[in-house]
């Protein structure tokens, strides 16, 4: 299994080939301009519920 936190409330689990994005946070998130969204994958996607800061790039990311 791996953990990858990208800040605030989001983080990935891969395990047994998957990955798993958690309430991505990313691009509106001032402590996570390094990352790029082009670079983060994911199999699925869990929002644990539908404040901005937890589904900002859901959209970005399902497409």
């Amino acid at each position: 299994m791996k953990f990858t936190y990208y800040g605030q409330s989001c983080f990935a689990v891969e395990m047994g080939g998957k990955q798993v994005l958690f309430d991505p946070f990313i691009t509106p998130n001032e402590l996570a301009k390094h990352i790029k969204l082009d670079d983060v994958k994911a199999d699925y996607i869990f929002v644990s519920h539908g404040h901005t800061d937890h589904i900002a790039d859901c959209v970005t990311l399902a497409q």
